[in-house]
C-alpha cells in the first residue's frame, strides 16, 4: 500500500519527495548532504540515549551491511557511506518488512518494534508516536526527549 505522500495526484510516484524510510534515515544524516557516515550514524544513536559502546558496534555494523548496497558502482568506499536516496536497495532478507521494496512503510508494519521504541513512560503508543512513524520525525521526537531528560 502506498502512502499518501508517495504518490501524485496522476497516481504516478514522486521521486522529488523521501519516502518514509529515506525519512526515517535521513535524522542520522548530519550534515543533510544526502549521504550518512558511521560517525553520523554514531552521533545519532548516542542522541537517541544509546551507550558509546553499543552506539559504535551499531554503527559499525549499519555501514558494513548497507554501504556496498546504496552506493553506485562497483568500487567499495573506505567511509562506508550511506546514500539515503538509494536506501531501498537496503532492504534484506531478515528486515522486519516495516518499509516495501519501494522504501515506504508498509500496513502490515511489526508493531510490537514500534512499540518497544516509541511507548511513553506508561507503557503506551501514542497516536502522535505513531504518526512520527509515517512522517520520519520519530528520530527527531525521541532526541529532543533524550536531551531534555538529560538536563533535567
Amino acid at each position: 500500500m502506498a502512502s499518501s505522500s508517495s504518490l501524485q495526484p496522476d497516481g504516478m510516484g514522486n521521486h522529488d519527495e523521501p519516502t518514509p524510510l529515506g525519512k526515517h534515515v535521513m535524522f542520522f544524516d548530519i550534515n543533510k548532504d544526502g549521504i550518512i557516515y558511521p560517525w553520523e550514524t554514531y552521533q545519532g544513536l548516542r542522541k537517541l540515549g544509546h551507550n558509546i559502546f553499543r552506539s559504535l558496534l551499531a554503527a559499525v555494523l549499519i555501514h558494513l551491511v548497507l554501504s556496498h548496497k546504496t552506493r553506485p558502482g562497483k568500487w567499495p568506499s573506505l567511509l562506508f557511506p550511506i546514500v539515503i536516496k538509494n536506501i531501498k536497495y537496503g532492504k534484506h532478507g531478515s528486515d522486519s518488512d516495516a518499509y516495501d521494496a519501494e522504501g515506504r512503510l508498509n500496513a502490515s508494519t511489526d508493531w510490537r518494534i514500534l512499540y518497544d521504541l516509541a511507548k511513553d513512560k506508561n507503557g503506551e503508543l501514542t497516536k502522535e508516536a505513531v504518526r512520527a512513524v509515517y512522517d520520519g520525525s520519530l528520530f527527531e521526537q525521541m532526541a529532543r526527549e533524550n536531551a531534555s531528560k538529560k538536563s533535567s
